[in-house]
């Protein structure tokens, strides 16, 4: 699963989970009934979110392996005998004195099968021997599911994927399955590996887009149901809220959060067309999102310049005449002639800085296409077309 930031992979992620749980509510909600098998396979699931410190696809198996979340981890659903093992166990059965790790394992009173072993200095069999005991005891055994989901949110932040996907495929089978999800702009964006994983994970890929403003409306609907409409929005602050959050949900949420928190000062509970109009007045001072403020100041530094080209590179839009390819980027050669109508002649050396991860960064290059960059954040292109310049 992949797409631009702020779409709400995380949140679709966790629907995938409740469906492998056998939770089908939103795909009936969604009309896919039709879809949904008359026998559907259901999961043990293991959902892990990743961060950068996380450096390859051994630092992903240690943290799985040790993860100790009570609803979510990995060692919830390991045996306890075999996390509590330790190097050298004896039983009585066996003989006084038998090392039964080392000379007797499975002998008498003991099946062999039973223990998740930890090998020192091994993460990979390690891993394999906990899932195993997973699948064996709780999957096949316990809880009679069809497999074990293990889904990776945040894949993106890891920072050396190249082995990944063929350690991913290595560890699949018929009873262990994995979810990815992450930002990226295509599938090897997201799974740098040779071709053999590509072909494996298009089997189920999901490419997340934006919302369209009716999908955008129903977030407002459903807060208001959830709070039992003790927060209510008019259809007029809806509509808007949904066309200018772009169809990313994680702004119509701020938004939305925004207004109620000042109906709450307001002492009302209805949030209409003066009060998202405080809150717009408040984006555009930079006084409302101070997270989006301090990138949008660390962006532009001193120079007004910079600010300018900022502004103008956020408010182009897609064009008829401008490839497939391109739509969403934005382009130097159709902002070279309105900065230098503003007295702006040295585009190329206000750039760099907006490219830099010193100060965000704001852009980056699409490798493939001469001049042609993205917002990395396409809600922060969003906020600079709210905010005053």
């Amino acid at each position: 699963m992949y797409g631009k930031r702020g779409v709400g992979k995380s949140s679709l992620m966790r629907q995938v989970q409740q469906m492998a749980l056998g939770d089908y509510t939103l795909a009936k909600y969604a009309g896919l009934q039709a879809h949904i098998p008359d026998k559907p396979r259901r999961y043990l699931t293991v959902y892990y979110t990743c961060d950068a410190l996380i450096k390859g696809g051994l630092d992903l198996l240690s943290r799985l392996c040790n993860d100790q979340s009570d609803e979510d981890g990995l060692l919830r659903l390991v045996p306890n005998d075999g996390k509590e093992l330790i190097e050298f166990e004896r039983v009585k059965e066996v003989g006084v004195g038998a090392d039964l790790k080392v000379i007797n394992w499975g002998a008498k009173g003991i099946e062999s099968s039973k223990y998740a072993k930890t090998v020192p200095g091994d993460i990979v069999q390690t891993f394999r021997n906990y899932v195993s005991a997973i699948v064996s005891h709780q999957v096949k055994g316990k809880m009679k599911r069809d497999g074990l989901l293990i889904l990776l949110d945040e894949f993106d932040v890891i920072e050396d994927k190249d082995a990944i996907g063929s350690l991913i495929k290595s560890l699949s089978s018929q009873d262990v399955k994995f979810a990815i999800s992450g930002i990226a702009r295509d599938l090897t964006d997201l799974v740098k590996d040779h071709a053999s994983v590509e072909r494996l994970l298009e089997e189920g890929v999901i490419n997340v887009k934006a919302m369209d403003p009716a999908e955008t409306s129903q977030i407002f609907s459903t807060a208001e149901r959830l709070f039992k409409n003790q927060i209510t929005f008019s259809p007029e602050v809806v509509a808007k809220i949904s066309l200018l959050s772009g169809g990313y949900p994680y702004l119509a949420q701020l938004l939305g959060k925004e207004c109620a928190s000042v109906a709450n000062q307001n002492g009302t509970s209805h949030v209409d067309d003066e009060i998202l109009s405080r809150v717009l007045d408040d984006v555009k001072s930079g006084a409302a999102f101070p997270t989006l403020e301090s990138q949008y100041q660390r962006a532009i530094g001193e120079s007004p310049d910079r600010k300018v080209l900022l502004h103008f590179l956020a408010e182009q839009e897609d064009r008829a005449d401008i490839s497939s390819d391109e739509l969403g980027s934005v382009l130097l050669k159709r902002l070279r002639q309105d900065a230098r109508d503003l007295g702006i002649d040295y585009v190329d050396q206000l750039i760099p800085r907006l490219l830099d991860r010193s100060f965000g960064p704001a852009l980056f290059r699409l490798p493939e296409r001469q001049g042609v960059y993205e917002f990395v954040n396409p809600i922060f292109r969003l906020y600079v077309r709210l905010r005053n310049f």
